[in-house]
């Protein structure tokens, strides 16, 4: 005989699960919520710091670092047990997965402010802080974008996440005008050489939270519509270009850092608009430390283009953006601020400290660049 009863008796067992479903859901965006609390504050401090040259302040953000480390834990164990649990399909799978992403957005955010604050300590000392207008300005940017772009996570918001996204652009601005107040000021005797790196690192990060933001955006996008779309290059192999205008001393450089990296799957090149053999006493230099970019022959960046999939155009001098491509194009190209090879020797530098200075620049923006894109 059919029990008609049936029917009725799974529908409080299927409330409960859909209760117990929503109950999950509301705790693991309760805990991301209060994750992003906790960064945002972290950030805010830093910048603080940053422009009070605080050390009090700077070491409040330090010591709380552990706590965002102790959410992140948290948050992932959440995830998995609603996996394991619920055994999510569709939308509520999507949230599982977007979550577990940005839970470690997050806490490479709250990273990034920790490394703030640590720059802070080296230049704390400072009579001076250069351009604290814009530095103020690049650190509130950061700082909004990514509450915003939480918020579109959290309220399931893609229209608002679209929006977000473009803010990163405005932050890139802010950040190479930063760097070359930051490269004039130094040039001018009006901040030590020993406080560049830090202060330019200090910008970098600010840079580096907008990027996470954006990652953040692109989570929600996948969250709302199943559509996810990351950067990738041919056969599996991003490819990274730097141009300069002769394929001199900066985009060999750069590539050599790169490539000294060994970050799997990404390939590392330099070329230049008008490109000739390095003088010296670069390729000294270069030879002297084991990069064997410095004899490579002199490489088109307009050819290598032409040929080679390239994911990633990095322009490090002005003129050598005409290489960018024109939109719609699924290269990223930007523009980054990198010191004159031959106006660091006219201001009396010797070519060892010339030399190492544009090191120390490169190195700092290839490594984030790498890390970048290893992430995605």
């Amino acid at each position: 005989m059919h029990d008609s009863s049936t029917g009725s008796e799974n529908q409080p067992s299927r409330r409960f699960w859909d209760a117990r479903l929503q109950q999950d859901i509301e705790e693991i965006q309760s805990r991301v919520r209060a994750m992003g609390d906790q960064v945002e504050r972290a950030l805010k401090t830093s910048l603080e710091a940053v422009l009070e040259r605080s050390r009090p302040k700077a070491y409040s953000v330090i010591v709380r670092d552990q706590r965002i480390d102790r959410l992140e834990k948290e948050i992932d164990h959440l995830c998995l047990e609603f996996l394991v649990r619920q055994q999510p399909a569709g939308r509520h799978l999507r949230f599982a997965y977007a979550t577990i992403k940005i839970n470690a957005e997050l806490e490479r955010i709250g990273d990034y402010a920790e490394s703030i604050a640590r720059q802070v300590l080296k230049v704390a000392d400072q009579a001076e802080l250069p351009a604290p207008e814009k530095f103020r300005e690049i650190g509130q940017v950061a700082i909004s974008m990514l509450r915003t772009a939480l918020d579109a996570f959290l309220e399931q918001d893609a229209e608002r996440a679209r929006r977000t996204m473009i803010i990163e652009d405005h932050v890139d601005r802010l950040r190479s005008e930063l760097n070359a107040v930051l490269l004039g000021a130094e040039r001018e005797g009006r901040l030590p050489l020993p406080a560049l790196t830090p202060m330019l690192t200090i910008a970098r990060r600010y840079e580096r939270v907008s990027d996470q933001a954006k990652n953040i955006c692109e989570e929600t996008l996948y969250l709302c519509t199943g559509e996810y779309w990351k950067h990738q290059g041919a056969g599996g192999v991003v490819r990274i270009l730097f141009v300069d205008a002769d394929h001199g001393v900066r985009s060999r450089m750069a590539a050599a850092i790169g490539r000294n990296l060994e970050a799997e799957g990404l390939h590392f090149l330099s070329a230049g608009l008008q490109p000739r053999p390095l003088a010296e006493p670069w390729h000294s230099w270069m030879d002297a430390r084991g990069m064997a970019e410095a004899g490579c022959p002199p490489r088109s960046a307009t050819e290598l283009l032409q040929q080679e999939a390239i994911a990633v155009v990095v322009a490090l001098e002005p003129v050598a953006r005409a290489v960018f491509p024109a939109p719609p194009t699924p290269t990223v190209a930007m523009e980054w601020t990198v010191p004159e090879p031959e106006r660091l020797l006219g201001q009396g530098l010797p070519p060892e400290a010339a030399a190492e200075q544009l090191f120390q620049t490169l190195r700092l923006q290839v490594q984030d660049l790498a890390q970048a894109l290893a992430g995605d």
